[in-house]
């Protein structure tokens, strides 16, 4: 299975802008959803193939973000995550960010373990305790975590250094 990222409209088959009984239904089939309520703000947590779904609905009424977590501790998973056609979880992290920026996509990497493609609000993490082969800085080869948003998700934040 193939659970493809599609900035900024959310990660088939969750879009940015559902409701919470929208988003229960479209993950019906995977894991036991848990939903977490704490003040105005609601996250579904599930699973899918061994792939962590965080599905984020930050005002309490609509999805707002779509988290995806790589399986950890080593384990594999048939279900792969794509961006324009490569596994984010595989294909090494700057291979994804030269993909992203071959296609016109702005980087802020001012963080190296959370580079940020303004615009179409995705969020990436590189950064794990886990034993993962890592390159020679010591950052991990491979994103373990990518963030899904509408457009305007990160515009609370200064980007003079996207590239």
């Amino acid at each position: 299975m193939d659970l493809v990222l599609d900035p900024p409209r959310g990660v088939a088959p969750l879009r940015i802008g559902m409701t919470l009984d929208e988003a229960l239904a479209a993950v019906a089939g995977w894991a036991e959803p848990k939903v977490f309520r704490r003040e105005d703000a609601v996250t579904v947590s599930t699973s899918c193939g061994g792939v962590g779904v965080e599905v984020l609905l930050e005002d309490g009424r609509r999805v707002t973000a779509v988290e995806l977590w790589a399986p950890g501790g080593g384990r594999r998973s048939d279900v792969r995550v794509l961006l324009d056609g490569d596994d984010v979880f595989t294909t090494p992290a700057e291979r994804i960010l030269a993909r992203a920026r071959e296609r016109g996509r702005r980087i802020r990497a001012d963080e190296p373990g959370h580079p940020l493609v303004p615009g179409v609000s995705l969020g990436f993490t590189r950064e794990t305790s886990q034993d993962v082969p890592r390159d020679p800085s010591g950052s991990p080869i491979h994103f373990n975590a990518v963030l899904v948003a509408a457009e305007d998700y990160y515009d609370f934040l200064d980007f003079p250094e996207a590239d």
